[in-house]
């Protein structure tokens, strides 16, 4: 049923107007009705010149993670110095991630590697476990990798032969959805079977991941990530693609169907109903883009349109809507579920957007069927000049409040952090220079994620592939930072 627009007007009265941005990083807020606040140096803020967060970060002598005072950081995994239990070295360009409860203390992470075309373009690809690959040429997939108290990790393949695997997400029965990031057919590109799809890994089970089956209701496009709302069993999805714009998706599944373990897996190709968004404002105007939301605040009502062919073999999924049909977003990226609803990132949108940005963080609320922008880095001329944080990408929600999010814009890279009031803070810092002295390169950060007990942050370096374990006196911010 479409949203009216007096119920949508009543809901944006409910929701809040927001305030506008002001300096070169972002105001965050990480809940419906929050208003934006100042960044790390107090600009503007509260008028007690308070920082939140930790401190200033510290230069690491190993030249590799600055950090607060105080805190520290473990190396987990590193590709081509530590193994598999297979005895392959770790593959590279560690992506997405997930942690899931283990018996006695025990952490699972499954790590996407976000590795493009053929196993020989390579040095590290996912090895191709036997009973495990899905296609035998493509050099992405999962590794699954048990962290025990004592910090010593094992590993193992969760799934081969997948291309791309960029972000994904977990569920609410405990698995990881793995997204190809990618719109290759089979024959393209080297490819023996046709990619862009979602897998289920099963981080329990090994058995459970052999002869791996694309989820292909969830459609065939250029994934990043997913989540499932755990009361409606709805899954909503992002798309990192250009020209045209990507989509954000919902997918509504078939009257009936339960989610649980290996379900998703027996799925029919057509099952259930694959939508894309079409956003208006307040006054009922139709909104082509989410760059043109230029303030902190800013809601959106949402109509959903059905895909007219979601598996895409002859026109990509965005291609298939006209001018006007459909609400599109630059580089959807990062998604994570939290506070009833799906926060998503937009990367950044330069000239071929709209509204420049270099960043934004959107809310979507089910119940209401709203989207809240949360975060704004940079906006019109702002956009190209950067600032302190720009590009965020993967995302998670704070154990101690707020948001955490990975950068992958330019120069030095972050993971930064928010109060609940919205109040910006670093948290670490890339010194892993890849570059030269004269021309510095910092790798992006991904997979951020709190271990199912609160106390490890672990992230992703993803060039050449390094995972870390963040510990340190993580405390549950006040009201007044």
């Amino acid at each position: 049923m479409p949203l009216t627009r007096r119920e949508f007007s009543r809901q944006s009265a409910l929701t809040g107007a927001g305030v506008a941005l002001t300096g070169a990083v972002a105001a965050l807020a990480t809940a419906p009705g929050a208003l934006a606040a100042e960044d790390v140096t107090g600009r503007g803020g509260d008028g007690d010149g308070r920082e939140p967060g930790y401190g200033p970060l510290l230069p690491d002598p190993e030249g590799l993670l600055a950090l607060p005072a105080g805190f520290s950081y473990r190396v987990v995994t590193h590709s081509g110095v530590t193994r598999l239990e297979s005895g392959e070295f770790t593959p590279s360009r560690h992506d997405g991630t997930a942690a899931f409860p283990g018996p006695r203390g025990v952490t699972l992470l499954v790590v996407n590697h976000e590795l493009r075309g053929t196993r020989d373009r390579w040095q590290y690809p996912v090895p191709p476990a036997e009973g495990h690959v899905y296609d035998p040429a493509a050099s992405g997939g999962c590794t699954v990798v048990e962290v025990r108290p004592g910090g010593e990790a094992a590993q193992w393949v969760g799934v081969a032969g997948t291309s791309t695997n960029c972000a994904g997400g977990g569920t609410p029965w405990d698995t990881w959805l793995t997204c190809e990031e990618t719109e290759e057919l089979a024959g393209q590109n080297g490819m023996t079977k046709d990619h862009g799809y979602v897998f289920e890994v099963d981080p329990y089970d090994r058995r459970a991941n052999r002869d791996p089956r694309p989820v292909k209701a969830f459609g065939r496009f250029a994934h990043e990530a997913v989540v499932i709302d755990p009361r409606s069993g709805h899954a909503y999805l992002t798309e990192d693609a250009g020209a045209p714009h990507g989509l954000f998706y919902r997918w509504v599944p078939p009257e009936g169907f339960r989610h649980g373990r290996g379900r998703l897996r027996g799925l029919a190709d057509d099952a259930g109903t694959l939508q894309a968004p079409r956003c208006f404002d307040s006054g009922g105007r139709f909104v082509d883009d989410l760059s043109r939301a230029t303030r902190i605040g800013t809601v959106y009502g949402v109509d959903w349109t059905d895909v007219p062919d979601r598996d895409a073999r002859t026109t990509p999924v965005r291609k298939q809507f006209a001018d006007g049909a459909v609400t599109r977003g630059r580089k959807l990226e990062g998604m994570w579920w939290g506070d009833g609803g799906a926060y998503f990132v937009s990367s950044y949108a330069r000239s071929d957007s709209p509204g420049p940005h270099s960043g934004q963080v959107w809310f979507y609320h089910p119940r209401r069927r709203t989207l809240t922008l949360k975060v704004l880095l940079g906006a019109g001329d702002d956009a190209t000049r950067g600032g302190d944080y720009d590009g965020p990408d993967n995302i998670t929600v704070s154990p101690y409040g707020g948001l955490i999010i990975a950068e992958d814009g330019e120069g030095a890279q972050h993971l930064f952090g928010a109060t609940d009031r919205g109040r910006t803070y670093p948290i670490a810092r890339n010194e892993r220079n890849t570059g030269t002295e004269q021309q510095p390169k910092y790798s992006e950060f991904a997979g951020v994620v709190f271990s199912p007990d609160g106390g490890t942050l672990y992230a992703n370096m993803q060039s050449p592939g390094i995972m870390l374990a963040i510990t340190g006196p993580w405390r549950r911010h006040s009201h007044r930072d």
